[in-house]
Parts: structure tokens; sequence; C-alpha cells
């Protein structure tokens, strides 16, 4: 594997951890670097950290804390 490749996966301690977990990017990457652009993809919509994802957590948040409002009002 390049050391660029092992550096931005060391650095990132979530595409680290998913590496760890999916071994199988292993062997992808030691072929080619590019294929890092797909393992964080794959790693986002995984770990939920995609801007949709996001929205959505912060919309059930909202929705909570209104409820928790008209509890108490």
């Amino acid at each position: 594997m390049f050391v660029q490749t092992q550096m931005t996966i060391r650095h990132n301690p979530n595409l680290y951890r998913y590496l760890r977990e999916n071994s199988y990017w292993y062997k992808y990457l030691n072929r080619s670097p590019a294929f890092i652009k797909e393992m964080e993809q794959e790693m986002k919509s995984r770990y939920k950290l995609t801007p949709e994802d996001k929205m959505e957590k912060f919309s059930s948040r909202l929705d909570m804390i209104t409820s928790i409002i008209d509890v108490l009002t």
C-alpha cells in the first residue's frame, strides 16, 4: 500500500476502524490508491456520516425536544 494512502487512513480514525473491520479493502487499496474514495463513501454510509444522515439525526432530535416542550407546557 502506498505511503500516502496509509497516512490518509491513519489520520482518519473512522476510516482506520472501518478498514480494520472490513479487511477486504486491503486488497483493493494495494492495487490502487484511487479506491480510497470508494472506501470513504462506504464508510460514511455505514457509520451514517453523510449529510442526509446528519440532517435526519438533527430532525429527530428537534422533534424530541419539541415533544418534551409540549409535555411540559
